[in-house]
C-alpha cells in the first residue's frame, strides 16, 4: 500500500483519487479552498442555486464508469441525470432560428433542413460523417491511453477534409473555421460549429479540423442534465472518495513538492510542514510544480509563458427572476454572433466582443428555484481572460458586460430587454477574475499544438492530472485524465489504457 499524496481536489484529481483508493492506496487529497470540485461549483442564495461552472454533462459514460469501478452503487443512485431533449435552441443572426433534438442525427438533419432551406441538413450530416471518421480514428491514442513520449504519432489531423479547388490548386480545409465556410457553405451552419469550438476554449480560426469531434460527441452522445444542478456531481464524486476511505484536507494549500534522490517523496504545504508521500498526484497548473524536472526535450509542455494573452474564460449572469418558468421552452438556447472570427479574433486578441455568442440555461428543475413562482437563469458567453487588456475586476466593465447578456438573453427568451428586467429580482456576475481560465480538450494535429503535458513527468513518482494535463479540458476529459493517472500508478509504466 503506497502513500499518495493528491495536490487539488477537482474532478480529475477526486477521479484519480477514488481508483486509487479502490486499488489499495492510502491517498490524502490536499484542497486550499474550502469545498471540492474545482471549477465544477455553485452559487446559492435565497432559494436560488446556480451553477458556476459547466451547467451540462456530455459523455456521461466516463463518470458512470468511475462509479462502477469504484464501487457497487451506480452513478444514477447518487444523482439523478435528465436527458436534455431538445438539446438546444439555436437563434442566428438573420433571424432563423433551429431547435435540435437530443442524440439523432436523423432528427437533427431533419431540423435543419426545416429550418434553414433544402440542403443544409444533408451537408450538416455529411460534415457528422466525417466528424464520427475523426472520432474513431483519435478516440483511442487522445483520450484513452497515456499521452506516450512518440507523441508526434498525433501530429496527423484526423478529420477527411474534401478535397476542394481553391485559389487555382486542390485543397483541404486545415481549420474548423475552414470547414464551416468550405464545407458546410452556409454562414449559420459554420456558426454552429464555430460556436460550439469556441465554448470548448479553441480558436476557430487555428483550431485543427479534427475539432470536428466536439459537436459529434454532443450530438451522437447527448447532452444531460445533473438535478440540483452539476455541482452535485462533483459533491457524489466527493462522497466516493471519501466512501472509499480517501482522506481530505480542505484550506490546506501545498507549496512544493519534495524531491529526495531524484524522485517525488511529499509535499510541503503552506504552514512549512512537510508530509511525506510515495507518489504524487498534481492538478497541472498547481504552482507547488515550480521547480521540478517536468519535461524533457522533446515533450509537450505548456507554452512559453503561457502565450501572449491568458486563457479565454466564462462570462457569467446568474439572474433570479419572478415568475415561472414557462412550459416546453428549452433548457438550453445559443444566440450566435453574426461573424464568430470576429468574435474569436476579440476572444483571443484581449478585447470584448461586442454581440458574442450566448448560451441561456433554463433549467426545469424545483430545486434551482425558491417556488414555483421563480425562475433560475444562466447566461454566459466565452470571452478574454482576465489578466491580460481586459481587468475583470473593473466593476463599470463587467456591468456593461452583463447588459450585453442581458440583451441576448431578452432575444432567446422571447422578452424584450425591458420586460426581463422587469422580472429580476438580483443578478450575480462572475468574470474569469473570479472563475479562472478555460483549458481546452486535447486535439490532434501539426505541431501537437493543441496537446497538453503527458501525465506522467520525468520526476519519477509525479503525475499530473485534469484540465492542464493529457487529454486536456472539460468534465468528460478530467474524467479520463483521473483513469490515465490512477492506471499508470498502479499498473505502471507499461499501462496502455482503459479496455
Amino acid at each position: 500500500m503506497a502513500r499518495i499524496a493528491v495536490i487539488g481536489a477537482g474532478m480529475g484529481a477526486m477521479a484519480a483519487a477514488a481508483r486509487l483508493a479502490v486499488a489499495g492506496h492510502r491517498v490524502t487529497v490536499y484542497e486550499r479552498s474550502a469545498a471540492p470540485g474545482g471549477s465544477v461549483g455553485s452559487f446559492e442564495r435565497e432559494g436560488f442555486v446556480f451553477d458556476t461552472g459547466p451547467g451540462l454533462l456530455h459523455l456521461p459514460a466516463v463518470w458512470r464508469d468511475l462509479f462502477v469501478k469504484t464501487g457497487r452503487e451506480p452513478l444514477e443512485r447518487c444523482v439523478g441525470l435528465v436527458q436534455v431533449d431538445p438539446a438546444g435552441r439555436h437563434l442566428f443572426a438573420d433571424g432563423t432560428e433551429a431547435v435540435l433534438p437530443d442524440a439523432s442525427r436523423a432528427g437533427i438533419v431533419s431540423a435543419l433542413e426545416s429550418a434553414l432551406g433544402a440542403g443544409a441538413g444533408e451537408r450538416w450530416g455529411d460534415f457528422l460523417g466525417r466528424a464520427r471518421d475523426a472520432w474513431d480514428r483519435s478516440r483511442r491514442p487522445l483520450l484513452e491511453e497515456p499521452l506516450w513520449r512518440d507523441w508526434r504519432v498525433l501530429e496527423r489531423d484526423p478529420y477527411p477534409a474534401l478535397r476542394q479547388r481553391r485559389l487555382l490548386r486542390t485543397r483541404q480545409a486545415a481549420t474548423v473555421a475552414e470547414t464551416g465556410a468550405w464545407e458546410l457553405a452556409d454562414r449559420r451552419l459554420a456558426a454552429l460549429l464555430e460556436g460550439c469550438v469556441l465554448g470548448y476554449g479553441l480558436d476557430p480560426r487555428h483550431a485543427p479540423a479534427g475539432a470536428a469531434l466536439l459537436p459529434y460527441l454532443e450530438q451522437t452522445f447527448g447532452t444531460w442534465y445533473v438535478e440540483g444542478g452539476l455541482h452535485r456531481l462533483a459533491r457524489a464524486v466527493h462522497g466516493r472518495c471519501l466512501a472509499r476511505k480517501v482522506e481530505f484536507r480542505f484550506e490546506c494549500e501545498v507549496t512544493s513538492v519534495v524531491v529526495r534522490d531524484g524522485r517525488a517523496a511529499g509535499v510541503v504545504l503552506a504552514d512549512g510542514s512537510a508530509v511525506e508521500a510515495d507518489q504524487v498526484v498534481a492538478g497541472a497548473g498547481a504552482a507547488a510544480l515550480t521547480g521540478c524536472p517536468l519535461w524533457g526535450e522533446d515533450d509537450i509542455r505548456p507554452r512559453e509563458g503561457g502565450g501572449k494573452e491568458p486563457l479565454p474564460g466564462r462570462f457569467t449572469v446568474l439572474l433570479a427572476l419572478r415568475g415561472g418558468r414557462p412550459a416546453a421552452v428549452a433548457h438550453r438556447s445559443v444566440v450566435h454572433a453574426p461573424d464568430t472570427g470576429e468574435e474569436a479574433a476579440a476572444v483571443f486578441g484581449g478585447r470584448l466582443a461586442e454581440r458574442p455568442t450566448v448560451t441561456v440555461l433554463r433549467p426545469d428543475d424545483p430545486a434551482t428555484r425558491p417556488d414555483g413562482g421563480h425562475e433560475a437563469v444562466t447566461v454566459s458567453a466565452t470571452v478574454a481572460g482576465h489578466g491580460g487588456p481586459v481587468d475583470w475586476t473593473d466593476k463599470a466593465l463587467r456591468e456593461r458586460y452583463a447588459e450585453v447578456l442581458v440583451e441576448a438573453a431578452a432575444r432567446a427568451m422571447g422578452e424584450s430587454g425591458g420586460g426581463l428586467r422587469e422580472r429580476m429580482l438580483w443578478r450575480e456576475i462572475l468574470t474569469p477574475a473570479e472563475t479562472g481560465g478555460m483549458a481546452a480538450p486535447s486535439l490532434a494535429g501539426p505541431g501537437g499544438r493543441h496537446l497538453h503535458p503527458a501525465n506522467s513527468t520525468r520526476l519519477p513518482g509525479l503525475h499530473l492530472v485534469g484540465g492542464y494535463a493529457h487529454p486536456g479540458g472539460g468534465l468528460a476529459h478530467a474524467g479520463m485524465s483521473g483513469a490515465l493517472v490512477a492506471g499508470l500508478i498502479v499498473e505502471g509504466p507499461d499501462f496502455r489504457g482503459s479496455q
